[in-house]
């Protein structure tokens, strides 16, 4: 599979935006939606994920659309400043050999104090 063709089967990012997969959503809009994480690595974990399945990566992301990737920092921002004080760690797995389990681009935006353990998804 080349980076621009979808998978073969919805993604649970593609299922959660279907509303088939239950998630703690905090904001959502027409381009973005953004859900605490269920495996939180830190006392604040949430996922900042665009709606398209179109980019799989943050690079794909950032070359093919830098408008919708300014979109998600800033919403990340915003999260943060709700949730954690402003101050936030975001983060991407861009790949499998870098713990990216879930092959759909999203952030991670984490604050407080960081436990132990992987960031895959």
């Amino acid at each position: 599979m080349t980076p621009t063709e979808p998978a073969s089967e919805p993604t649970i990012f593609e299922r959660i935006i279907a509303r088939e997969i239950p998630a703690d959503i905090l904001l959502e809009n027409e381009r973005l939606i953004a859900i605490r994480d269920i495996a939180p690595q830190a006392p604040v974990h949430l996922l900042v994920i665009p709606k398209t399945a179109q980019h799989r990566t943050v690079a794909e992301l950032a070359a093919a659309d830098p408008e919708l990737l300014t979109e998600l920092v800033a919403t990340a921002q915003r999260l943060a400043d709700e949730y954690a004080d402003g101050d936030f760690r975001l983060v991407f797995n861009s790949g499998a050999g870098a713990g990216q389990t879930v092959f759909h681009v999203h952030a991670h935006v984490l604050a407080g104090s960081l436990a132990e353990g992987s960031l895959a998804h």
